[in-house]
């Protein structure tokens, strides 16, 4: 099934090539250089809608490994070409008409048939223009606008033929020459503004107040901060865009990758054919605090810090950090992770910082383990229950699971706390029985409990 722009352009085939035919036959009847003119133009006009059909024929073609950015621009090439066209025909009439004013004269006959054929010619080019126009706004097709312009051009064109009649009726001689360079004059202006507009979009132009658009579009997508640079260019129904925006740099990736995506569909939903891409720039912004700077550089060097303390002294800046490294590193090479990381915490918040680090080794990943028997866990149910006991603070010890690998028992539990109490409150006390279960219990390598609110 043949697509609305093919639909279009094979309409405009039939016309052109039914207003050529008439034009000709009456143009050599009646002698009139004015309707010959026309004829010559409303053969070009054939030509070019032949080209256009073929042109959003190919254009519709999907992007390959040769044409990356599809086949938009052949529509482009093709409207150049009509505007070549445009040019020539334009050229041949001035020459014709200012021979025969200069010769004073040319016989010409203003009959029924020539006036007849005018009047149809600009009821066709007034419907043909419109059905081009809204399909080409429709489908942002330059061949198919390229198209409607000739249609358009022939209407006020052919309006000048009839005005040059009704002199040569009324006996002006030159009536009909001067409708003739009227004719060309339009046709001129026709062909430069659409050529203006080919040759944009064939150097990569951007469409008019797309950049303004664009920036708007982005600016307003929460977790953007900035729009450093706007690029766009139109191919055929596509407007290409190519974007950077600003963001927090203390954004998780996930975040950042979430972010590029929302600001893609917003300008896809409010610029219809759009294909942004978008890249994100990471920002230091005014109000991040030290802990995000600490944490960024950590994050960068792919380092794993917690328990970052920030003490503004009366006269510096002090920063400690817990830093998880392999525990099977020398101390030699974790050193030295440590102290690039000081450095460049250093670099960042000043040389007045002092940087404290403290290594430890890091949590064992996907540790091969098995459930440990009931009568362990049990055990360890009743060792967390007593020394929660003891403390006054901790209750209902339940969901207790016990794990055995080969570096030692992992111990989860849950437990529940006056829920009026502090999170430093409650961390204290939980690790306080982390601690007391792995004294009471050495097999047991680490402790990880999860508080819950007394209900």
């Amino acid at each position: 099934m043949r697509s609305e722009k093919e639909q279009v352009a094979l309409s405009s085939i039939a016309a052109s090539a039914g207003l050529t035919i008439a034009k000709a036959v009456v143009g050599f009847s009646t002698g009139s250089l004015a309707i010959l003119s026309e004829a010559g133009h409303s053969l070009i006009d054939c030509g070019a809608a032949v080209m256009t059909y073929v042109a959003v024929r190919v254009s519709g073609k999907p992007a390959d490994e040769q044409h990356n950015y599809g086949h938009g621009k052949v529509e482009a090439v093709s409207a150049l070409a009509e505007t070549a066209l445009l040019f020539v025909l334009s050229g041949v009439v001035i020459w014709e008409a200012a021979q025969r004013l200069l010769a004073h004269g040319h016989e010409v006959e203003a009959t029924f048939w020539a006036f007849a054929v005018m009047a149809a010619s600009i009821i066709v080019d007034f419907f043909r223009s419109r059905a081009l126009s809204r399909v080409a706004a429709r489908t942002a097709s330059q061949a198919l606008e390229a198209d409607a312009l000739h249609f358009s051009s022939d209407l006020w064109s052919s309006l000048a033929v009839l005005a040059g009649l009704a002199g040569v009726r009324f006996g002006l001689w030159w009536a009909d020459s001067a409708a003739a360079l009227a004719v060309a004059i339009l046709v001129c202006i026709a062909g430069w503004r659409l050529g203006r507009r080919t040759v944009d979009t064939l150097l990569d132009a951007a469409p008019e107040g797309a950049a303004s658009a664009i920036r708007t579009v982005a600016a307003k997508v929460p977790g953007v901060v900035k729009v450093e640079s706007v690029r766009a260019r139109a191919v055929g129904e596509k407007t290409f865009i190519d974007l950077i925006v600003g963001v927090s740099r203390t954004l998780p990736l996930d975040r950042v990758s979430a972010l590029k995506e929302e600001v893609i569909e917003a300008l896809r939903d409010k610029m219809p054919g759009a294909e942004p891409t978008v890249t994100t720039d990471p920002l230091a912004l005014d109000n991040e605090t030290v802990l995000d700077r600490v944490m960024v550089i950590a994050r960068n060097r792919a380092l794993a810090v917690h328990h970052v303390t920030v003490h503004e002294l009366r006269d510096k800046l002090a920063v400690s950090l817990d830093l998880e490294v392999d525990g099977k590193l020398s101390l030699h090479a974790a050193h030295a992770m440590a102290d690039g990381l000081e450095r460049a915490v250093a670099a960042e918040l000043g040389p007045g910082v002092e940087v404290e680090t403290h290594i430890e080794p890091l949590q064992p990943q996907d540790l091969l383990g098995r459930e440990a028997p009931p009568e362990r866990v049990q055990a360890v149910t009743m060792a967390l229950t007593e020394l929660a006991a003891e403390g006054h603070v901790i209750r209902d010890v339940h969901d207790v699971r016990v794990r055995e690998t080969d570096e030692g028992e992992i111990v989860n539990f849950h437990c529940r706390v006056d829920p009026a109490l502090t999170v430093e409150a409650v961390h204290e006390k939980v690790d306080t029985l982390e601690r007391a279960l792995r004294a009471r219990s050495p097999s047991i390598k680490r402790v990880i409990g999860h508080a819950e609110p007394m209900r």
